[in-house]
């Protein structure tokens, strides 16, 4: 297996091992356990932190993706994938937000925001691996350039 294999599984990976430890967290916090919803959630978000580094490293050294399938579903691919790109900032903006306020105890608007993070993180999490999908499982064979090559002209 190459790297060009490996950085995108292992990553999505993380992504999926993120979405599920929100819905357990949330089934957690609903059944009353605090203390196991924190830890969940905790591991939750360094489960989205390594799937972004991951993320990063990859594209600097080994590079993203080109569509490698059908010219016809190239527009429909694109659109999709920037709706993807738009929402997983903005999750990773309530995440964050979502965090300070647990980790500030003010829980009112941590329940508030919690609710809109976590929908937002399982379609976010759900766009991502269909991403995968269409890249790496449907329609292998796009390009990949890493960005520092391109940056350095190698």
């Amino acid at each position: 297996m190459t790297w060009y294999q490996v950085f995108p599984t292992i990553s999505t990976s993380f992504i999926a091992l993120s979405a599920i430890l929100v819905a357990i967290g949330w089934r957690l916090i609903l059944l009353g356990k605090r203390e196991s919803h924190q830890k969940v959630m905790i591991a939750g978000a360094i489960a989205a932190l390594l799937f972004f580094l991951f993320y990063v490293s990859r594209t600097i050294f080994v590079g993203n993706t080109e569509w490698g399938g059908p010219d016809n579903l190239k527009t429909l691919y694109t659109i999709f994938l920037v709706f993807h790109i738009v929402l997983a900032m903005v999750a990773a903006v309530f995440g964050i937000t979502t965090l300070t306020l647990a980790f500030k105890k003010r829980f009112a608007k941590h329940r508030k925001w919690g609710r809109v993070t976590a929908s937002t993180w399982f379609v976010t999490a759900a766009t991502g691996i269909t991403v995968y999908v269409l890249l790496y499982l449907m329609y292998p064979g796009g390009h990949t350039k890493p960005v520092i090559d391109a940056i350095f002209g190698l």
